[in-house]
């Protein structure tokens, strides 16, 4: 797990080099959305203290939330692609190969709520890239998944940054009371 101090140091780069702020964003929002990769570091913590330091005033803003959202939208793309590609492995790989039943669920799920499965995983920690990647390996079908997809990528990297932007004006306003 990526230490606390990391994620401070970056958000304090970014702060001091705000230049780096929609590149930064992008990336942290792909590595949230890649599988394997968000269950090891915690990178939508990050995106919420950018969130923070930006501010949902900013003229930084729409800029910032359009980098998120493409970052998101591509790492639950190459999640798809993953799955798909691997899709006769999958019920070999960890954790799928301890639960021989976990894979044929997941399609079941994904047949019986379609997009919305892809939307609710989304806004789902763990279930965030895994949804993508198992969606590809239970060979959902591609048009209606990328729909799903980066229209919940654009709603996810909204609600995150503005979350993480009250976050911030309401620490400034506390602090402003002392």
């Amino acid at each position: 797990m990526l230490g606390a101090g990391y994620a401070e140091a970056f958000v304090e780069f970014v702060r001091s080099h705000r230049e780096w702020a929609s590149a930064a964003v992008f990336i942290l929002a792909f590595g949230e959305s890649l599988v394997f990769v968000s269950l090891i570091l915690p990178f939508w913590a990050m995106l919420v203290g950018l969130g923070a330091v930006i501010g949902v005033g900013s003229s930084d803003f729409p800029v910032i939330w359009i980098a998120a959202s493409f970052g998101a939208g591509l790492g639950d793309s190459v999640s798809y692609w993953i799955g798909f590609r691997l899709h006769n492995q999958v019920a070999r790989m960890w954790p799928m190969s301890r639960d021989p039943g976990l894979l044929a669920r997941s399609k079941t799920f994904l047949d019986r709520y379609g997009v919305w499965a892809i939307v609710l995983g989304r806004f789902s920690g763990p279930l965030r890239a895994t949804v993508p990647f198992l969606a590809g390996a239970a060979r959902m079908d591609q048009i209606l998944f990328q729909i799903a997809n980066w229209l919940s990528a654009f709603l996810w990297a909204l609600v995150l940054l503005v979350f993480g932007g009250s976050i911030g004006l309401l620490f400034e306003r506390f602090m402003s009371l002392f």
